[in-house]
This record gives structure tokens, C-alpha cells and sequence, in this order.
């Protein structure tokens, strides 16, 4: 076997006994799906990071300086502007609550079968979309590195994030979070030191050179961000689809109490600002020193394994072999744990909210309630699969873009107006919910990501690629119709 295959394999044994040693500690429900509560703040805080610090946030990152210079800065301060807005609007208030479910949130304040069943919908779509970016990611990764087809890639991926969920629960997935973060950290040290010591170690100089190939270009926004429109809506989406994503919501049960969650958002906060620094340097690092080089680009003149392994390439110029395995079996491991959270989180929503609490009356057997969550587990990974070769030549950071709009417009709107606002109603949730899922669907399907790009339309429908500024208002416009009159 490759040095490659090698570290992958020590990472994938290394997941796989965190898992086992968790399972011995998942003696019940509340372990399978909140770990007991029992996660200590900064632990939670690390393994929040890495839920949040996906491969989009890695390698589609990298592969967007390289490409588009300004644009992935854009993205990184657009997401870093929603953990404060998460501390101060969601994370004691969902905590208080003691549901660690979107449907679980609605439903406590809505007795209603609509209410649950949009929460449900809601939390499932932005996961599947959410799913559809890391498995993108992984199926890339590994068909490069050994020549995998695509399916089969995904497939191998789909197959460890099955046992991760259904053997370990929240224990498991958090443990994993966290040995995935701290490696990825040491990782952007090493590759943003690297760049440094090619440029004396000073970041001026990196600039420099980043000017001199590119010009001002290299910091400026691209054809894709000129319009103001599509950069409101973008940074719109991204702060507040934060606030949506159901595996970082649930992250605030796993914690003792209120205070503990607040804790864990800031050194959450911390880490990711921290890693996003590092970004900027190994971004135009890639976009320096890979961008000129001809070894790393195919006879087309495209980089080879698309945009998404500029990150990888960078790591080969810098230290070899051995650097570009070590980072891609890093890569691997942070896409390993970042899907084995969001299945927990489409799994909790299908086996608690929608068997457990909606179709048996919250009377399931604990037993059965288990065996289903690992049937969703499986429905949503094969469904994730398929997708995935739908959408596999767009970056991944473009499409984490478009997830984190879906997020915003379905789950955001319904849980910031189910905790402060007493005006709501169980019709205004439904109305809400429904018009914030299906407008930021439709508009992005209609829109140049998948009209243009996908389906190979010659113009999209809608001109946006972003739709967030204009589903989100649609959210809370329906919620507030369907809400008068009505208590």
C-alpha cells in the first residue's frame, strides 16, 4: 500500500475505536442522541469547531483562493459573522428548552402535526444538502489519491459514517469531532508555516507576490461577487444559515446546562477564527505558489483533480509525499466527522421526532426507536450518494453556500420566532416553514448553480446564485400571514 493509503488507514482504525470505546458508554436514549449531557464545555467547544470546519471550510476554501482570490474570504467572513449571532439569539435559549431537535423545539410550544412535520422537513433538507457537500468533497479526495470511481468512493464513505451513527450516537461522533479537529489545526499550522517560510515568514511578502501574478484582481471581488445583490444575499446566508444547521444545533444538549453552551460557542468562535487566519495564509499560498507551477495542472491547463485539491498540491510542493498524504488523510478524517454529525441529526429527526414522538405518541419501544435511526441513517446516505454525482464538478464551498441558504431560510426563521416571539402560531409555522424550504429550493434550482451549471441551461431562470435575501424575508412574511388572527 501508499503512504497514503497507509494514513488512511490508521485514521479510519483511529475513528473506528473511538467509536467502540463510546458505544460501551451508550446505555440509553438520551446517550445515543445528547451523549447524557455530560460533555464538558470546552470539549463541546472543540468538537463544535470541527462540526462547523468541514471539508468545504478546507479544501473547497484552498481551491477558491486559488481560483478566485478575494471570493473565499468573503465566504469565511460571512460564516464567521454568525457565532456571535448564535451565542446571543439561540444557544441558552434552545438550551433552556431541553429538546435537542428543530421539531423537538417547535413542538414543545405547537402541540400540532404540522408543526412537527415541517420541523422534520426542514431539518432533513439542509442535512441532505449539507451531506451532498462533504460527500462531494470525499468522492474527489479519494478518486484522486486511488483512482476509485466516484460512486465507489462515496460509497466507502457512506459506509464508516453508518457505523459511526449507528454504533456510538453522540459520543462517538463527539470524540471523533474532536481528535478531527485538533488534527486539522495541527495540519493549517504546518501549511500556513510552510507558505510563510517561502515567503522570509512575512504575510507582506505572500501578498506581494500574490499582487505581481494576479495584479489587483487577486483582492478584489470576482465576476461572481460584483453584483452587490448577490454579495448581500450571499453573507446573508451565511451568518444566519449558522443558526440553521441542525448537527450545530444539537451540539447544545451535550452540555450541562446554559452556561456551558454559552462557553462552548465562544471557544468555538475562537478556534474558527483562528483556523480561518490560517486559511487566508494557505490560500494565497496555493494561489502563489501552485497556480504558476505546470507539474499540478493537466495538458488543458486545468489543476488536476479539480479546484478542490489545490490544498493537497500545495501540501506536495511543500513537503512532498509524505505532506500530501498527511493531508489528505486529514482531509478524509474532517469529512469523515463532519457527516457522521449531520447523519446523527437527519436520523434523530426521522427515528425521534417523526416515529418516536409523532406516529407512536412518544410511547416507542427504546429498541425500535433505535433500529429506525439506523434505517435513516442508511436512507439518508445512500440518497446523499446519489446527489452527490449530480453536483460533483461545482466547488464545495460554493456549495456550502447554497446549503447554508437553505438553513437560513427553513430552520433560522422558525426557531428565532418560536423563542421570542409570542405571536406565533402553529399556522405561521407551517406557512413559515413551507415557504422558506420550497422558495430557497426553487430559487436555487432555477438559479445559475444548478440551471446553468448542473442542467446545462444556457440562462438561469433566476439570476442569483445566492437566494437567501430574498427566501428568508419570504419565510417570515408567511409566518407572520399565517400567524394573524391566530394564537
Amino acid at each position: 500500500m501508499s503512504l497514503a493509503q497507509w494514513l488512511f488507514l490508521a485514521l479510519t482504525l483511529l475513528t473506528l475505536g473511538l467509536t467502540a470505546a463510546a458505544r460501551r458508554r451508550t446505555a440509553s436514549l438520551n446517550d445515543f442522541y445528547t451523549a447524557g449531557g455530560r460533555v464538558p464545555a470546552w470539549q463541546n467547544g472543540l468538537a463544535l469547531a470541527g462540526d462547523y470546519l468541514s471539508a468545504a471550510a478546507f479544501l473547497g476554501a484552498a481551491g477558491m483562493y486559488l481560483g478566485q482570490g478575494y471570493d473565499s474570504l468573503a465566504y469565511a467572513v460571512g460564516t464567521l459573522a454568525g457565532w456571535p449571532l448564535l451565542l446571543l439569539l439561540l444557544a441558552e435559549p434552545l438550551r433552556r428548552q431541553g429538546r435537542y431537535t428543530v421539531a423537538g423545539v417547535l413542538s414543545q410550544r405547537f402541540d400540532h402535526a404540522g408543526v412537527r412535520l415541517v420541523g422534520i422537513a426542514s431539518s432533513l433538507t439542509v442535512t441532505l444538502c449539507y451531506l451532498i457537500v462533504q460527500l462531494v468533497g470525499a468522492g474527489k479526495l479519494i478518486e484522486l489519491l486511488f483512482g476509485l470511481p466516484y460512486l465507489a468512493a462515496v460509497g466507502l464513505v457512506g459506509a464508516l459514517m453508518m457505523i459511526y451513527v449507528a454504533l456510538g450516537g453522540m459520543l462517538a461522533a463527539t470524540w471523533v469531532q474532536m481528535s478531527k479537529a485538533a488534527l486539522l489545526f495541527v495540519c493549517a499550522l504546518l501549511l500556513a508555516g510552510g507558505v510563510l517560510a517561502r515567503c522570509d515568514g512575512s504575510p507582506a511578502a505572500l501578498f506581494a507576490a500574490a499582487e505581481k501574478l494576479r495584479g489587483a484582481a487577486a483582492f478584489l471581488p470576482s465576476q461572481a461577487l460584483s453584483d452587490p445583490v448577490e454579495v448581500l444575499s450571499l453573507g446573508l446566508g451565511l451568518s444566519l444559515g449558522l443558526l440553521g444547521l441542525p448537527h450545530v444545533l444539537m451540539r447544545f444538549f451535550t452540555v450541562a446546562d446554559e452556561r456551558a453552551a454559552r462557553r462552548s460557542v465562544g471557544v468555538a468562535t475562537w478556534l474558527v477564527a483562528g483556523f480561518f487566519v490560517l486559511n487566508l495564509i494557505i490560500g494565497y499560498g496555493a494561489l502563489t505558489l501552485v497556480g504558476p507551477a505546470a507539474q499540478f495542472h493537466g495538458a488543458d491547463g486545468k489543476l488536476l483533480g479539480g479546484g478542490n485539491m489545490a490544498a493537497l498540491h500545495l501540501a506536495q510542493l511543500l513537503g512532498g509525499d509524505f505532506a500530501r498524504a498527511a493531508v489528505a488523510a486529514v482531509a478524509f478524517a474532517t469529512i469523515l466527522a463532519v457527516v457522521a454529525g449531520l447523519t446523527l441529526a437527519g436520523a434523530s429527526a426521522v427515528s425521534h421526532d417523526l416515529y418516536a414522538s409523532w406516529l407512536k405518541q412518544g410511547q416507542a419501544d427504546p429498541r425500535r426507536e433505535l433500529a429506525v435511526s439506523r434505517l435513516a441513517t442508511l436512507g439518508l446516505g445512500l440518497a446523499a450518494m446519489l446527489l452527490s454525482t449530480v453536483f460533483q464538478q461545482l466547488n464545495i464551498a460554493v456549495m456550502m453556500g447554497l446549503a447554508f441558504a437553505i438553513a437560513a431560510s427553513a430552520n433560522f426563521p422558525l426557531l428565532l420566532l418560536a423563542l421570542h416571539w409570542r405571536g406565533l402560531s402553529a399556522r405561521g409555522v407551517v406557512w413559515g416553514g413551507v415557504a422558506g424550504i420550497v422558495g430557497a429550493l426553487a430559487l436555487i434550482v432555477c438559479g445559475p448553480a444548478v440551471w446553468v451549471a448542473a442542467l446545462g441551461h444556457a440562462k438561469p431562470l433566476f439570476p442569483y446564485s445566492n437566494p437567501a435575501l430574498f427566501s428568508l424575508p419570504l419565510a417570515f412574511a408567511a409566518a407572520w400571514l399565517g400567524s394573524r388572527g391566530k394564537r
